[in-house]
Formats: structure tokens, sequence, C-alpha cells
């Protein structure tokens, strides 16, 4: 199965490296917006110890504008790219951040060549379980490190969306050479199936797959399961993920579940869990958040509160995290 899929990704990427277009032109877009944000907020500070520290300013303005074209070719099939100019706040001096180039075929799905930025199947779902802003583990410092099993992303790397088939898609994400410290050496390869309004009506479920390898001779196997259900301006999620590596301080297991609830058109608010166990460790780390959203206009106000217990793994951390965002639409 794996030697037909890499196929089947070959020949489309042969056709994308086919393609050839004129110059055209580049549109841009960008957002304004504020932020006010802490991801280390320690619940128990020891001043004899470690004293206070400042928290510094905590404000921030979005940096990113992100330049765009698109053109439809002779055989009915179109092509796109994007080039988003970032900030380097590493003092790198890099201007260009996520960049791609996409090829619709016009009716068999869409291939993604990204030579920055790029996304698998797996990634894709790290979690899943319904928000109004965030998930219960972001925002914290080192609380998404190793304690959710989210496949690879990477650069130069493609990925594979099918059309609509009967309310299920399918996504396969390829990295054709390995990447030290990130895939096995004959390169990286993931999948997932996802059916939206298929089985029931306002049910979505998906599957993802896929091998990554950290360090040599150690592969992890991901496998993520979720599940979505809508009724009304209720969302209900729950998900349940699974790293499985070779030695018991590469294996995670993860399960959340979270729950939406869009009281206006305008106005929704979330409250989501997670735990995480690592098997090497005697403690699991343990997430809740709220979140809400509220458009007015070109308005949205957002923001979540989220609470995370043993960060990381470590029974000396409890840590909380914030973010409240402000942004205008023109």
């Amino acid at each position: 199965m794996n030697k037909l899929t890499k196929i089947g990704v070959s020949a489309l990427a042969g056709s994308l490296v086919a393609v050839s277009a004129h110059a055209g032109s580049l549109s841009a877009s960008g957002s304004a917006s504020i932020s006010f944000a802490d991801g280390d907020v320690d619940e128990v500070v020891d001043v004899t110890t470690t004293g206070v520290t400042p928290e510094g300013n905590q404000w921030s303005m979005g940096d990113s504008i992100t330049m765009t074209g698109s053109g439809d070719m002779d055989n009915g099939m179109s092509v796109s790219v994007s080039f988003e100019i970032d900030n380097d706040d590493t003092g790198g001096g890099d201007v260009y951040d996520s960049h791609s180039i996409t090829l619709d075929t016009n009716g068999m799905g869409t291939l993604t060549f990204a030579g920055h930025g790029g996304d698998g199947a797996v990634s894709a779902m790290d979690d899943k379980t319904p928000n109004a802003y965030e998930e219960s583990w972001d925002g914290v410092t080192d609380a998404d490190e190793e304690t959710v099993p989210n496949g690879l992303s990477a650069d130069n790397m493609f990925t594979y969306k099918s059309a609509d088939l009967g309310g299920t898609t399918i996504t396969i994400g390829y990295v054709p050479s390995g990447i030290a410290g990130k895939t096995p050496k004959d390169g990286y390869m993931d999948f997932s199936v996802v059916n939206s309004n298929g089985l029931v009506d306002g049910l979505t479920v998906g599957l993802a797959m896929g091998e990554s390898e950290e360090a040599v001779g150690t592969t992890i196997d991901n496998t993520i399961l979720y599940g979505t259900y809508t009724t009304g301006g209720l969302t209900l999620g729950v998900q349940k993920s699974e790293a499985d590596g070779s030695t018991s301080a590469t294996t995670v297991d993860f399960q959340a579940v979270g729950v939406a609830y869009a009281i206006t058109d305008d106005f929704t608010i979330a409250y989501n869990q997670s735990v995480s166990d690592n098997g090497n460790q005697t403690v699991d780390q343990e997430a809740s958040g709220i979140s809400a959203s509220y458009t007015s206009g070109g308005v949205t106000v957002a923001g979540m509160i989220n609470d995370v217990e043993n960060v990381g793994f470590d029974d000396a951390d409890d840590t909380e995290g914030y973010e409240f965002n402000i942004s205008f639409a023109f």
C-alpha cells in the first residue's frame, strides 16, 4: 500500500514539476491585531530562592504579510503560490516564513509543495476537539513539547488532499528523503481519512497515521482518532492519540475532550480538557482551559485562559497561560 501511495504522490509531484507559468502579479493581505499574552504564569513562586521575575511587556502586534497569486492553465488546472513575509524575532535576518505552491487538479484534489511550513496529515490533527480560540495545552510554555502526538511538519514537503468523495477526504503527507532527527532514512509519509456528515448529519470522524524517527533507529508510530458532533450551536468532540515509540520515553498517550457553544452567530464559548501520559514518567500532564470569541462588524475579540498541571511531565511545574487578541478586518 505504501509503494502504491508513493507512486501516486510521485506522479502528482512530477506533474507539478512539469508545470510552467508566465510571470504574474501578487496581492498582499494581512491583518491588524493586538495581543496580550503570558505563557509562563507560575502558580507557586518561592521568593526565598527564585524571587519574582518581572513579566516585561506582554503586549504585541501582528507583523506578517502574505503575498498570494494564482492563475488558470489551458488544461483546466490552476496553480497558486503563497509567500509569508514575517519578522524574524531571533535576529537571523530571515524575511520569508511559510511559502508554498499549490496545484489544483480540477477534480482530482490538490497537491501542495511547501518550501517552508509544510503540514502533513497527522500534524494537522494534533487536537481536533472544538474550541473558541486555542487548545487546552496551547499558550503555556513547554506544554506542547513532546506531550501531544502530532507527526511531522517539515520544509520541502508534499501534501496531497483528495476531492470530496461523498463526504470523505483523504490527505497524504510526504517528505521524499530523510531528515536527521525527524524522519526514517527513506523519508516520511503519513495519511488521514476524514468523513463529514456521511454517517450521521453533524458527525465528523477522522483517522490519521504516520511514522517518524526522532533518533536513528528509534521509530515512532503516530495514530490519531477523533470525532466531533454538532447540533444547533453545540459542538462536542473527543480525541485519542498515541505516539508509540520503541522505548517508554518516546511513548505518549493523549486524550482530549471539548465542548463549544455558539450563543449567537457572533459569540462562542468553549471548554477543553486533555491528559498526556508518558510511559517514562510518574505523572501525567493535565490541562484544562476556557476560550471565547466575539465578532462585531469588522472587530473580533478572542482569548483563552489555560491551566496545565505537571507541564512536560514535571510534577514541580504547574503553570497557567493566557492570551487575549483583538483583530480588525478591513
